[in-house]
């Protein structure tokens, strides 16, 4: 019964071993694959704040009116006059329709009834 149950034993170590090397690896592949989308999100970000400082740069208010300027005949820009905008009040916003209640509500209880406070 004593071997039985060393070579039982045995079996279970190798058993654990063999899962605790496995859980092992499978933990290191998930370190690797976090550390590679770590690595890749601050290159994405690098990539937008590069992108960020080009729009930046591109948008500039002088480098814009001269762009207009230069291209005024063929874009036909013109100011902006203050009859070009609307009013609030003037904006059709849709209607809304509650729904119609169809259905009672039943109550528990005597609505004209008063409790009095206890002191």
């Amino acid at each position: 019964m004593r071997s039985f149950l060393y070579v039982l034993s045995a079996l279970a170590v190798l058993g654990l071993a063999f899962w605790a090397y496995r859980e092992n690896y499978a933990t290191q592949a998930a370190l690797r694959e976090v550390r590679d989308l770590q690595g890749d999100i601050a290159d994405l970000r690098e990539a937008l704040s590069i992108q960020r400082a080009e729009w930046a740069y591109l948008n500039r208010p002088d480098r814009l009116r001269d762009l207009a300027t230069i291209n005024f005949d063929r874009l036909g820009l013109l100011p902006l006059q203050p009859e070009q905008f609307g009013q609030p009040q003037d904006i059709g916003y849709p209607s809304i329709q509650l729904p119609t209640i169809s259905d009672t509500v039943d109550v528990i209880g005597d609505s004209t009834a008063t409790e009095e406070p206890t002191p």
